[in-house]
């Protein structure tokens, strides 16, 4: 594969951003949400669904799955840290049991890869336990952003699932995205409803009157706005490695630079090498480590762990 620059990323200034009176501070009403919500969710359709703004869409998502993975384990009560979370998915050995930690970011990713229209994958997802819960909350949902647009569509979600078992936060934020994508006319789920939400914030749903809900669309449109960002940064991030991708002689190289692109963090050992992953191309465990580190030398990848060993790298910021 040749590497070429993207007509749009080549200026970070170019990309789509959010307008100064979108993220200016103001008294909110669920009316003005709505308002802002509607400029933010263009500007990040636009980003997301079309590749000449050069965003890595697979490598937002296992960001953004990362993120959602850490503020459901805090919805939960587990209160993990973002590093232990990608260390107990990433790190641990291939048929050995991962952990709640590492199953809960295998569950984002997961919701990631499949199709927002799909109906089978998301029950299996969700557990057999809310079979009723996931047809009736995103009906809830669609009926609900007819009327009164995206982000009210995802609180309906969110109650209707939550009024059903006000434990399963996980299943909620999970078809809140779902009920987004649909929306929005994705073919991907991106996991935005959960990185701003707090247990207080969901349990006061189950309350009456406009407050609760305009507290929980203020924390998603936050969450749209965060992903927004990211969106811009990793365009601008991928096209410094594209740049330098020539640069690189490995053999192999052009696909663990994909690799770079689709993944948050690598392991040489594991992803790399034998076998590049995801590809036929063979990588020896010292050429791995080598090519990583080559990265690091030249500015585009970062090593995430701080450890001499059991090493994982990133795109770098």
């Amino acid at each position: 594969m040749t590497y070429q620059s993207t007509l749009i990323s080549d200026d970070p200034i170019t990309l789509p951003k959010l307008p100064a009176w979108v993220t200016t501070g103001r008294a909110e009403t669920l009316e003005t949400v709505a308002f802002r919500s509607g400029a933010a969710l263009t500007v990040l359709d636009t980003l997301v669904s079309d590749p000449n703004h050069g965003v890595p869409v697979k490598l937002l998502a296992n960001r953004l799955a990362l993120t959602a993975a850490t503020a459901t384990s805090k919805l939960e009560g587990r209160l993990a840290r973002e590093a232990d979370i990608r260390d107990a998915y990433h790190l641990t050995p291939p048929g050995e049991a991962r952990g709640p930690d590492g199953d809960l970011l295998a569950f984002w990713r997961d919701a990631g890869r499949f199709r927002a229209n799909g109906t089978g994958e998301i029950f299996d997802l969700a557990g057999a336990g809310f079979a009723g819960e996931v047809g009736a909350g995103l009906k809830a949902g669609q009926d609900q952003a007819r009327t009164h647009g995206p982000l009210a569509g995802c609180v309906a979600v969110l109650r209707s699932v939550l009024d059903a078992d006000d434990r399963a936060e996980r299943a909620a934020c999970l078809l809140s995205d779902i009920d987004l994508a649909r929306v929005l006319n994705w073919k991907m789920v991106l996991p935005v409803t959960a990185q701003r939400l707090t247990k207080a914030t969901l349990r006061n749903l189950n309350g009456e009157g406009q407050g609760a809900e305009l507290a929980v669309q203020v924390r998603i449109l936050e969450s749209i706005e965060s992903t927004i960002r990211l969106a811009r940064d990793l365009a601008r991030r991928a096209e410094t490695l594209r740049s330098v991708a020539p640069r690189l002689r490995a053999k192999g190289s052009d696909a663990a630079v994909d690799l770079f692109l689709a993944e948050d963090a690598v392991a040489p050992s594991t992803m790399l090498s034998p076998m590049i992953q995801g590809t036929s191309f063979p990588m020896t465990d010292r050429a791995a480590r080598r090519f990583c580190d080559r990265l690091v030398e030249l500015g585009v990848a970062r090593e995430l762990t701080g450890r001499p060993t059991f090493r994982l790298y990133g795109i770098a910021s």
